[in-house]
């Protein structure tokens, strides 16, 4: 089961990073990247919960706890990724030449 979940997972993934190369073919935006990460991970982290409500029900608590665990790994990376500050890329072009004397930190995405 768990190199079932592993393959579909990766299949997933490779899925999610010919469309991000596709629509995007000249110039990577990465912010678009980082919202699709958090779609990605966000719908993880509530199928993990979901395994881990069903291994309760049947009375499987190591079961349970793994997959809990596992969500607030998930939980935890959501947070990381987005508090990761990635200029805007009309930030970007408007300040291409510029001295940015303003101060102000890149926008998080």
């Amino acid at each position: 089961m768990t190199q079932l979940h592993d393959l579909r997972l990766r299949l997933l993934v490779q899925q999610e990073s010919e469309q991000i190369a596709n629509s995007q073919p000249s110039d990577l935006d990465l912010s678009i990247v980082q919202a699709r990460c958090l779609c990605w991970l966000a719908l993880l982290a509530e199928a993990h919960e979901d395994q881990a409500s069903d291994a309760e029900r049947r009375g499987d608590t190591e079961q349970a706890m793994g997959w809990f665990a596992d969500s607030m790994r998930l939980r935890d990376v959501i947070q990381v990724v987005t508090t990761i500050e990635i200029p805007l890329p009309e930030s970007v072009d408007s300040q291409e030449g510029e001295d940015d004397s303003s101060g102000d930190p890149p926008l998080a995405a």
